[in-house]
């Protein structure tokens, strides 16, 4: 019995590092994943009518009450070599980092989602499996910071059953980036 559990524990500290090291990848601060081989990462801008840069996350977007993908909206200069975006939705809590959503191949002339687009994502586009082994938005329930980064791509990412794999893909694609982070939850 004891060694299950501790089969079991190697495995969630194994996942949990996993993730660590993507979501620094992606954030541009390690290269120890995948660093985007872009020579210049433009920007783009977030927004979404329900979320504010450095404010709570509404509740409705939490594990507390409706648990739906909150709305994006994004904007940056028209770039030629875009194929696709890609949603990462990264977690960064006192007692644990996960990532809580990603979506990718959207169609590159998409310039928002609306709300609980996970349940009902754009034509084409996939869901990985995040961190909790769920595919699909995993709504945040602990205070934190939640991290909503919009990627353009200037190529599609592959299906693949690994949330490694598919992170280190949209890392090397990457051709412009924003973020909007919510700091806890309302």
């Amino acid at each position: 019995m004891g060694l299950c559990n501790t089969a079991s524990r190697v495995r969630r500290i194994t996942v949990s590092v996993t993730v660590v090291i993507a979501a620094f990848a992606l954030s541009g601060c390690g290269s120890l994943i995948g660093k985007s081989q872009a020579k210049d990462i433009a920007e783009i801008n977030v927004s979404s009518p329900e979320l504010r840069d450095g404010q709570p996350l509404p509740r409705e977007y939490s594990c507390k009450a409706g648990q739906e993908s909150p709305p994006l909206r994004w904007s940056s200069q028209p770039l030629s070599e875009a194929k696709s975006i890609a949603i990462v939705v990264d977690s960064h809590t006192p007692s644990d980092s996960a990532v809580q959503w990603v979506l990718y191949n959207i169609p590159a002339t998409t310039t928002e989602l609306g709300p609980n687009a996970a349940a009902d994502p754009p034509e084409g586009s996939g869901q990985a499996k995040v961190t909790s082994g769920k595919v699909g938005y995993e709504p945040p329930c602990d205070p934190g910071s939640y991290r909503f980064t919009v990627y353009t791509l200037n190529g599609k990412v592959k299906k693949d059953d690994s949330l490694p794999m598919i992170l280190k893909e949209i890392a090397d694609q990457t051709i412009a980036r924003g973020r909007l982070t919510a700091v806890d939850i309302e």
